[in-house]
């Protein structure tokens, strides 16, 4: 059989992803919500509603359905004003009442786009199909430890009910890179809302890509492979990773074989770095859903929705936008200056009191991202008062205080004492002087003892010049290295 040629491929990704929302309590009952108690002893976080006992009713947690809104609308969606409540029915052992309640027609968010930044730096625009609400699964562990038998599966129900909101991409990813850029974005707009914590280590976010392939033979003919998803990905280098596998497999698949596959569900073996199968899979009637007839529809009048729009505030991306053309920060800079919210806040805060743009982020980017680092915090989470950085970057403004090392000190400093900048660097004797007087006094002490490096200077080497300025700093501390530069050049002539 003559080897099947592939002339080119063209890769469609839609992305569903999955976000446990940072509630106080589960989505359908007052039970304290999984997301905001992780690590709780299993089966802990349950009540009567989540174990599907019978007589037990339905109540709608009304801030799950205001995140959600909150989400939509940064997600550019239009919000369904009239949505309602339908059962999934189906049999697994973590949801004891077997079926899910969940949004099937009628989602509350729809038609939305969101902006991602391309691998070649260009603006990326995603498509978002619908955004609908539903309550999470419990979880099962397989050959579970702490006495039971190897081969076993036991139940945590302490997932079960806690609020979900699906997010479902049209197919226009089409690199894996740009399937990780997409949650990386997605993760920082939720935490940005503080809808969700969005830690994924934690299972607040799972994503979920689903591929397929057009490939076009040596003759022009274009064959689709089947679509498939592969199953809660809970890391960003995961994602990627299972996503350029899954691409390739489908196009060897075709290669040597000429299948085009089934619509199938894969995961994700990590020892192995490679998907395999799970089950074929499910269409929409599979589930046979229903209306719940339990709970009442949703209604989202003007005044509600006017309320929730004016909650959101300065998306990370519009931020990062001004960042850039209005300041004049780098793209990379402007990145890490929005990375969460806080960080951001911090920024603007410090400008706002008015410390120099430019200035307020060398010392956020140097020396706070050093110290953030070494604590294992972000910017936004050192404890820095905006009108303390704001007081350091005017000392530096003023030559009052190096911009190296000892602006650092203070920084480090005023992240443990709220105290006025210019105390603290007094206090640390790191206040500079920039008075002729002992500038002069310190060169001419110089000048008297007639160095070496001096005599190289009048020789004509003039990279003696900086090892003179270094003399004449440590003929006085606290010197104004700027002002002795000047100073010095004059007495030389």
């Amino acid at each position: 059989m003559p080897q099947r040629i592939v002339q080119s491929c063209k890769v469609l990704i839609g992305l569903e992803i999955h976000v446990q929302l940072a509630t106080r309590s589960k989505m359908f009952t007052g039970a304290a919500n999984a997301a905001a108690n992780f690590g709780a002893e299993p089966n802990s976080l349950v009540d009567e509603q989540v174990l599907g006992l019978p007589g037990v009713l339905p109540v709608m947690n009304r801030k799950a359905v205001e995140y959600s809104i909150k989400v939509g609308l940064a997600l550019g969606c239009q919000i369904a004003r009239f949505t309602k409540w339908d059962r999934k029915s189906y049999y697994y052992p973590d949801l004891p009442k077997n079926y899910q309640i969940s949004q099937y027609d009628l989602p509350l968010c729809y038609q939305g786009t969101f902006d991602i930044p391309d691998e070649d730096g260009t603006a990326r625009t995603i498509r978002i199909r619908r955004a609908h609400l539903e309550e999470d699964a419990g979880k099962l562990l397989h050959d579970a430890p702490g006495g039971y038998h190897i081969g076993y599966t036991i139940v945590d129900l302490n997932r079960a009910g806690t609020p979900l909101l699906e997010i479902v991409t049209e197919p226009d990813l089409t690199t894996p890179r740009q399937v990780a850029t997409f949650a990386q974005e997605l993760q920082k707009l939720v935490q940005y809302l503080g809808v969700s914590d969005g830690q994924m280590q934690m299972g607040h976010m799972r994503f979920e890509p689903n591929i397929n392939v057009h490939i076009t033979d040596g003759d022009g003919q274009v064959h689709r492979t089947a679509i498939t998803e592969i199953k809660n990905l809970n890391s960003f280098a995961v994602l990627e990773k299972a996503s350029a596998y899954e691409i390739q497999r489908q196009i060897n698949e075709w290669i040597d074989t000429g299948s085009l596959g089934r619509k199938s569900t894969y995961g994700w073996d990590d020892a192995r770095q490679c998907t395999f199968l799970q089950r074929t899979k499910e269409e929409a009637q599979d589930y046979r859903y229903f209306p719940d007839p339990d709970l009442p529809p949703v209604v989202v009048n003007d005044a509600w929705l006017a309320e929730l729009k004016g909650q959101i505030g300065e998306l990370p991306a519009q931020r990062r936008k001004r960042y850039i053309e209005a300041i004049g920060l780098s793209a990379f800079d402007a990145g890490v200056l929005t990375a969460d919210r806080a960080t951001g806040d911090l920024f603007d805060g410090a400008v706002a009191a008015g410390g120099n743009a430019k200035r307020v982020a060398n010392l956020l980017l140097s020396h706070g991202n050093r110290i953030a680092n070494e604590r294992g915090v972000s910017l936004g989470s050192l404890g820095l008062k905006p009108v303390r950085l704001a007081e350091l970057a005017q000392l530096i403004d003023q030559n009052k205080v190096a911009p190296a090392e000892p602006a650092g000190k203070v920084l480090a400093r005023l992240i443990e004492v709220d105290a006025p900048a210019e105390q603290i660097a007094a206090e640390l004797g790191l206040i500079q002087s920039s008075d002729a007087g002992p500038i002069d006094a310190a060169i001419e002490a110089l000048l008297a003892q007639d160095p070496r490096p001096l005599q190289d200077y009048r020789a004509g080497k003039q990279a003696a010049f900086g090892a003179l300025v270094g003399m004449v700093m440590k003929q006085a501390k606290g010197l104004n290295p700027k002002v002795v530069q000047e100073r010095l050049k004059q007495r030389l002539g």
